[in-house]
């Protein structure tokens, strides 16, 4: 009885999770792929470790139709872009353009790697340098005679 309620609470789940996609009239094959590869491109403002196209987010669903609405008015892929750009910030980009806003986002992690390397080596010399300087202690030697 057990399986057959989780097997049904799995049914009922998959069920909504297909439910919350909403599909769209696209003239042919070759307009969906292309909406599909923009959608890819740009990222999720809610969920923002995930795609638009993934998303299933209400304000993903919205930012799907209107890309799609500006696909249909006969914009370019740029021209989209630019205007979710416009509305949004370079953040909507998941390859945002190097600028002098973005240039953290494009060379942060790689300052920071570089900062630890630089904090490693200089404990590494200090440890060095402090055990070069000091002799080994010694235990200290016994000159008692042990009674038997």
């Amino acid at each position: 009885m057990r399986r057959v309620l989780l097997a049904l609470a799995f049914a009922l789940a998959a069920a909504s999770a297909g439910a919350a996609v909403d599909p769209l009239p696209f003239k042919d094959r070759a307009e969906e792929v292309r909406f599909q590869n923009l959608t890819k491109q740009l990222r999720c403002l809610v969920c923002q470790n995930e795609s638009l196209n993934d998303s299933s987010a209400p304000l993903a669903a919205d930012l799907r139709r209107d890309v799609f609405e500006q696909m249909r008015a006969g914009k370019s892929d740029a021209e989209i872009k630019q205007w979710l750009t416009a509305r949004y910030s370079d953040f909507v980009l998941y390859d945002p353009p190097l600028r002098g806003g973005t240039f953290l986002l494009w060379f942060g992690p790689l300052l920071v790697l570089g900062a630890g390397a630089v904090v490693v080596a200089l404990n590494v010399r200090r440890r060095a340098r402090n055990a070069t300087a000091q002799p080994p202690a010694r235990p200290a030697s016994t000159d008692v005679e042990e009674d038997w």
